[in-house]
C-alpha cells in the first residue's frame, strides 16, 4: 500500500467519523433540549429565542409532574400492559414459530404465507377494524382492550421460526426415538438453546409496548386508565400550556425504557439485528 493511499484512506476514515459524529450530535439535540427545556422556569422555556443552557435550573415542574398528576398510575397501567404484551406475545410466537417450523399439519404453509403478507400490513391500517372490534366486545377503557390489538407481532414468529429451522435435525430426531412429546421437546431441546433469543426479543417487545402512543390513546378516553404515553398529554393547566410540565412527564415517560436499554443494550441490539436480517 502506497504512502498516497494510506492517506486517501485515512481521509475517507475521518470523513466517515466526522459524518458520524454530526448526525449524532443531530438525532441527540431534541432528546438534549427536552431535557433542558425541563429544568427552566416557564418564561425561559418561552422565550423567542434559543438558550442552550437554562439561567435558573429548577424541578417545580418534576414535582409538579410527581405530586399533581396521575403519573404513579399510568406507570402502572404501563407496566400491566406492557408486560402482559410481551408475555402473551413472546408465548403465542414462540409457539406458533415452533409449530410451523417442526410439525406437519393441514393448511401448514398458507398458514406461513398469511403471517408473511401481515409482515407487510402496518397495524395503523387495522386500527378501525381494532377500534370496532374492542368496542362490540365492550373492552375499550379496559387492560384487555389496551392488549389485545397489540399482540400481533409477525416479525416475533418469523425470527422463531427462522431459529428453529437453523437447528440441527439430530436434536428432534434424539427426542423422537426417545418417545418425547412435542412439548417436552420444545421445553427440553429446543428452548434451552434460545434463551438469548428470547431474552432479547422480550426485551425489544416491551419496549415496543411501553412506547405505543395510538392504539392506547384511541381505546382509553379515561384519565385514570391511561398509560403512560397518552396520560402524559393531561399534563397541563386550566390557564393553558405549560411545556416544561409536558416536557418533563415525557422525560419521566420515557426513563424506564432509556434505563432498560442501557442496562440491556446488547439484548437489544441483538434482536434489532435479528428483526433487521427478516426485513433485509
Amino acid at each position: 500500500m502506497t504512502l498516497a493511499t494510506a492517506n486517501r484512506l485515512n481521509l475517507a476514515g475521518f470523513a466517515i467519523t466526522l459524518s458520524t459524529v454530526i448526525i449524532a450530535l443531530l438525532w441527540a439535540f431534541p432528546l438534549y433540549w427536552g431535557v433542558i427545556s425541563s429544568l427552566k422556569p416557564e418564561d425561559e422555556v418561552v422565550r423567542p429565542y434559543i438558550e442552550l443552557w437554562p439561567d435558573t435550573f429548577t424541578l417545580s415542574h418534576y414535582v409538579f409532574a410527581l405530586t399533581q398528576t396521575q403519573i404513579g398510575t399510568w406507570y402502572l397501567n404501563s407496566i400491566v400492559t406492557a408486560s402482559a404484551i410481551t408475555v402473551l406475545t413472546v408465548a403465542s410466537s414462540l409457539l406458533c414459530g415452533y409449530a410451523i417450523s417442526q410439525l406437519e399439519f393441514p393448511l401448514r404453509r398458507p398458514l406461513w404465507w398469511l403471517i408473511l403478507a401481515s409482515f407487510m400490513v402496518p397495524m395503523q391500517t387495522m386500527i378501525v377494524n381494532h377500534f370496532e372490534l374492542m368496542a362490540s366486545l365492550g373492552l375499550l377503557n379496559t387492560w384487555s382492550g389496551i392488549v389485545l390489538p397489540q399482540l400481533i407481532h409477525p416479525v416475533i414468529i418469523i425470527v422463531y421460526k427462522q431459529f428453529f429451522d437453523g437447528v440441527p435435525k439430530d436434536f428432534r430426531e434424539a427426542a423422537v426415538m426417545d418417545n418425547a412429546s412435542e412439548w417436552r421437546i420444545l421445553t427440553r431441546v429446543y428452548m434451552p438453546m434460545n434463551w438469548g433469543v428470547t431474552a432479547a426479543l422480550a426485551i425489544v417487545t416491551f419496549i415496543w409496548s411501553w412506547n405505543a402512543f395510538l392504539w392506547p390513546f384511541l381505546a382509553v378516553t379515561q384519565t385514570e386508565l391511561m398509560t403512560i404515553t397518552v396520560g402524559i398529554t393531561q399534563v397541563n393547566d386550566a390557564f393553558g400550556v405549560y411545556y416544561a410540565r409536558q416536557l418533563s412527564a415525557a422525560v419521566l415517560a420515557g426513563l424506564p425504557v432509556a434505563i432498560a436499554y442501557l442496562v440491556f443494550q446488547r439484548r437489544v441490539t441483538e434482536a434489532i439485528t435479528l428483526s433487521a436480517g427478516i426485513k433485509g
